[in-house]
């Protein structure tokens, strides 16, 4: 047995104060930043100083909180509520795709609908909300390894898209969880991680919390995929997901899709791992997912120079939708999901209701 994995601290509450590691500076600075305020934590979505749809949910959470803290407690208890929802829409429009973050920040607002009280006690409601989705979300990515580490029994090489890690949650990750709980137990597994274009998730920080792990890692540009494959060096895929449709579509880092048609050529298994808060029921399919676009300057800079032609037209989606058919089973905190997935999706959102609240 292994020692067990100490989880990057991504996002933290401490003595009032919300700190946030800089991951846009990774890995070669390790930069917490003080976050103060509602539009300090949307600039810190935006900009992808936070990512990974777990973490953007445990950081709208908080940044609801830091959108109200300082306004007065004789605020009545209509004008918190009005000025709640402000804070709720702008911090909702950070990004498009990842369905945490308006899953928490919904959860919050619900919360403070239903907590009796005026100002003071609505704040603190939110506060203690924020601190519900942390604590759960560490719960969460411990189950997602305990159900996943099973699928990886006998595998030697495991190939993985952007960074769906530790540094992707408050945890142990969403497809890393497996991974370091199977490291915990003496396995060892040796990851091959993308380094995802244009914005280099896989290599930047995959890679480095790894190695911070101890765990063996090879970094591989995206294009060299499919030689991993044909040569044997992995014998399964497993990468994280932003949003899953109620059919099994799901939205993960541009790329993905890519991936997965790989896998199906090569016979491998593809598994996908999310918390279960992921599954937006509302959206029946991947074509109603919206797909972030991001600033071209991310395709034709690297480092801060120029690698294009000048007015060369981009084309720079954030994410990309993988159907259903071409994944092996999903990887939930609540169980393993195969296909079909419509029905067993919704069977594992049944057979935990109404228990409790929903899990992030």
């Amino acid at each position: 047995m292994n020692k067990a994995i100490q989880p990057v601290e991504t996002i933290v509450f401490r003595e009032g104060r919300v700190l946030m590691l800089d991951q846009t500076l990774l890995p070669l600075e390790q930069v917490v930043l003080d976050i103060e305020s509602a539009e300090q934590m949307w600039q810190g979505i935006r900009e992808l100083k936070v990512r990974g749809a777990p973490a953007i949910g445990v950081a709208a959470a908080y940044g609801l909180w830091l959108g109200v803290k300082d306004v007065p407690d004789s605020l009545t208890r209509a004008e918190m509520l009005e000025k709640l929802e402000r804070v709720h829409d702008y911090l909702n429009s950070a990004r498009p795709t990842a369905v945490n973050l308006s899953w928490a920040l919904k959860r919050g607002l619900e919360v403070a609908r239903q907590a009796a009280g005026g100002a003071a006690e609505l704040k603190a409601a939110i506060l203690e909300t924020a601190h519900q989705i942390y604590r759960t979300e560490e719960e969460t990515t411990r189950a997602i390894g305990e159900h996943g580490v099973a699928l990886l029994k006998g595998i030697e090489g495991v190939l993985t898209h952007c960074n769906a890690g530790s540094a992707a949650t408050v945890g142990l990750g969403t497809a890393l969880a497996p991974l370091y709980v199977a490291f915990e137990r003496g396995q060892r597994i040796h990851v091959y991680a993308d380094e995802t274009r244009p914005l280099l998730q896989g290599a930047r920080i995959t890679a480095w919390e790894l190695m911070q792990a101890g765990m063996p890692v090879t970094l591989i540009t995206d294009s060299m995929a499919a030689v991993v494959m044909r040569e044997g060096r992995v014998g399964a895929v497993i990468v994280g997901a932003d949003r899953v449709a109620a059919n099994g579509d799901f939205a993960n880092k541009i790329g993905t899709y890519g991936v997965a048609l790989l896998a199906r050529a090569h016979g491998l298994p593809f598994y996908v791992a999310a918390p279960f808060s992921t599954v937006d029921f509302a959206t029946p399919d991947g074509s109603r997912i919206e797909i972030e676009q991001r600033d071209p300057l991310e395709v034709t800079h690297f480092g801060g120079r120029a690698t294009a032609p000048l007015g060369v037209q981009v084309y720079n989606p954030a994410f990309d939708m993988t159907p259903a058919a071409l994944v092996t089973a999903f990887i939930t905190e609540r169980g393993v999901v195969k296909a079909p997935f419509l029905e067993g999706l919704a069977d594992l959102k049944s057979s935990s209701e109404p228990s409790a609240a929903p899990v992030t």
